[in-house]
């Protein structure tokens, strides 16, 4: 390291510590490229202000510094390099969103209330233009029942309640996209809730800005304009590495002329040749470039083609590890251990890892990405933060983990549970006892058991509580089955005719979890795995912000679908759209523009060398395209036949 490439960007770090006097607040939005090292501008521009003046003044008057960060881990990386100091507010944005909103029991229960019933409505709607015997029609059924009986609910809950870092369950319980709609909506139309906001926290600042939900960034857009000569709004972020589709699009250019624009433009993590590429990749979008350390290593990059049809996954992929070994001399290449793979679709690595008939049909579903990405919400903790530790510790016979764990979450064993059975309290021990032993049965004398098979066992021993989510799967659901097969036969059999001739509704929530039930449980371990980080694939989410010495990139529109992403259209291999066409005119986002974002998040993970490999229908055009971009060079690019 060099001093001269550690002050490379003072000014920028000057500028977001002038931004931050509690005497002129002015708000800014730092563009922080891959590798730029914006979580320390961040601590150190913080750092500077809590030791000074504003720090006492703080003290004073029980004001904090608020920092908004996207992910649990962030969030303790930077209390720890504050070393947890009380005038500083460091929470995810779930977090900081219900601590604006909690005992706000009067107005959560309207808007809660409200959102139901125009969820009913709408189901209702769409159940009386569909036929009512088809299994879409059933689960509509099963979907307005389950809020139905929510909707009812509610007006006797005192009091809601609300974890960011667990599943909220109860009938109190709210859920976390709930959450973050609420407070957008709260702060819109609470001019107290606004200015209660702005003397908390006269700093407020937001890590990765460009992924915060759009509804939340416009509110505090808003009351930044009401409240800028006295409140400091600080984006962290850059637009390039923009992962989730409910962000706001274009948050760049929605910036008032008055905000600070600091810039960080050194890479501190790739080598030259990576941030070469890079920069090429974004060229076209913004023009933002990036420059390497000076004493960054040239590092290797290299593209590898191979023919789509027929293709063999995991054989070209082991073949490319050996030739990465053979080109970078890194003999760490030879294992899929120490390379992490990282595919553009999280199907493709669903698939390579093993979970992807758990995860396709509810990928399947536009509302649940974020959260499945994030192994967030109800029906998905049931199982990795309930079922799973439980199995994990009854494998291992560690009887302290699994009591731990059966008293901190399972109602056989609940406060009011023990308090109700009073001087029974032996016979309920025993009852748990019994409920996991079956459950450690069932998975050892049937390895590949299904999640509904092992949900049915627990609702039936009251293992855990069922969350809503899953409930329309685990009463046997008798009355909903016992009346499609009514239905049935008062239709003379014809169901499965009907069924032929209706689409099926793919946006249906339950139906895409009444697929993935039908996945062995393994596969949920293995998805779970996957959304931590601790598999040797990526998420896009779990990555961001990460490095890697080894990084393989895998690109297939055969296996992505087409579904989000165009990897043929965004190297030019297949002509774009007459759609394509119209939105690029329009300024719409399009699938090229995902998959551009995506190419650089991945790509700009690299520490020392970098390959990429590309799944062709036609190789050779594929090899001709990507040379004419100039982004990498012939010897840069080879073909796997």
């Amino acid at each position: 390291m060099t001093d001269a490439d550690d002050q490379f960007d003072a000014e920028a770090d000057a500028t977001i510590i002038e931004c931050l006097d509690l005497s002129k607040p002015r708000s800014f939005f730092l563009y922080a490229g891959a590798g730029s090292g914006k979580t320390r501008s961040l601590v150190s521009a913080v750092r500077q202000a809590i030791d000074g003046e504003h720090g006492r003044q703080l003290t004073l008057t029980g004001k904090k510094i608020g920092i908004i960060t996207y992910t649990n881990a962030a969030c303790d990386e930077i209390k720890q390099r504050l070393e947890f100091d009380p005038r500083v507010e460091v929470m995810t944005i779930h977090a900081f969103s219900w601590s604006l909103i909690e005992g706000f029991n009067v107005e959560i229960r309207q808007w809660v209330a409200k959102n139901l019933e125009e969820e009913i409505a709408e189901l209702e709607e769409q159940h009386r233009k569909g036929r009512p015997n088809t299994k879409a029609g059933i689960e509509r059924l099963r979907s307005m029942e389950v809020k139905r009986r929510r909707l009812a609910y509610l007006e006797s809950i005192i009091k809601f309640i609300y974890s960011p870092t667990s599943d909220n369950r109860t009938h109190d319980s709210l859920n976390h996209s709930e959450v973050i709609a609420m407070t957008a909506s709260f702060l819109t139309n609470k001019p107290g809730l606004r200015r209660m906001l702005v003397s908390r926290c006269p700093v407020l600042l937001i890590d990765e800005s460009q992924d915060t939900n759009k509804a939340l960034m416009d509110a505090f857009l808003n009351l930044e304009e009401e409240f800028h000569d006295r409140f400091s709004l600080g984006l962290f972020g850059d637009m390039m590495q923009r992962i989730y589709s409910d962000g706001k699009d274009r948050l760049d250019k929605a910036i008032p002329a008055r905000w600070a624009m600091p810039r960080k433009r050194m890479n501190h993590r790739c080598p030259s040749r990576v941030i070469e590429v890079i920069n090429s990749i974004r060229h076209d979008v913004d023009g933002e470039k990036q420059v390497p350390r000076s004493d960054a290593d040239v590092g290797v990059v290299r593209v590898f083609i191979a023919p789509q049809a027929g293709a063999d996954p995991f054989a070209i992929e082991a073949a490319v590890r050996q030739r990465m070994e053979t080109i970078a001399g890194d003999p760490a290449w030879y294992s899929s251990d120490t390379v992490k793979t990282l595919a553009l679709e999280h199907l493709m690595s669903a698939r390579r890892f093993g979970f992807v008939e758990f995860f396709e049909p509810l990928w399947g579903i536009d509302r649940l990405r974020t959260s499945l990405l994030q192994g967030a919400g109800a029906g998905l903790g049931f199982f990795i933060r309930g079922v799973l530790p439980l199995v994990k510790a009854l494998r291992a016979n560690d009887r302290f983990a699994a009591t731990a764990i059966i008293k901190a979450s399972s109602p056989l064993l609940s406060h009011e549970t023990l308090q109700a059975a009073g001087s029974n309290q032996v016979a309920q021990l025993s009852k748990a006892k019994a409920a996991c032993d079956g459950l450690l049965a069932l998975i050892t004398e049937r390895p590949e058991v299904t999640a509904q098979t092992v949900l049915e066992l627990v609702a039936q021993t009251g293992l855990f509580a069922i969350p809503d989510t899953l409930a329309p799967f685990v009463r046997g659901d008798a009355h909903t089955k016992a009346a499609a097969a009514e239905d049935e036969a008062k239709q003379g059999g014809q169901v499965e005719g009907i069924e032929g001739e209706e689409t099926e509704d793919t946006s249906s929530e339950l139906s895409a979890w009444g697929k993935s039930l039908e996945a062995p449980l393994n596969q949920i371990e293995h998805y779970d795995l996957y959304v931590r980080g601790q598999s040797q694939f990526g998420t896009h989410q779990g990555v961001k912000g990460l490095e890697f010495p080894r990084v393989l990139v895998v690109i297939n529109d055969d296996e992505a679908r087409g579904f989000l992403f165009a990897y043929d259209k965004f190297f030019g291999t297949k002509a774009k759209t007459k759609a394509d066409l119209e939105n690029e005119a329009v300024g719409r986002e399009t699938g090229s523009d995902r998959t551009r974002r995506l190419f650089y998040v991945t790509c700009s993970r690299a520490e020392k060398s970098l390959a990429i490999v590309y799944y062709s229908p036609e190789p050779g055009l594929a090899r001709d395209a990507i040379l004419q971009y100039g982004w990498f060079g012939e010897s840069e690019v080879e073909l796997i036949t």
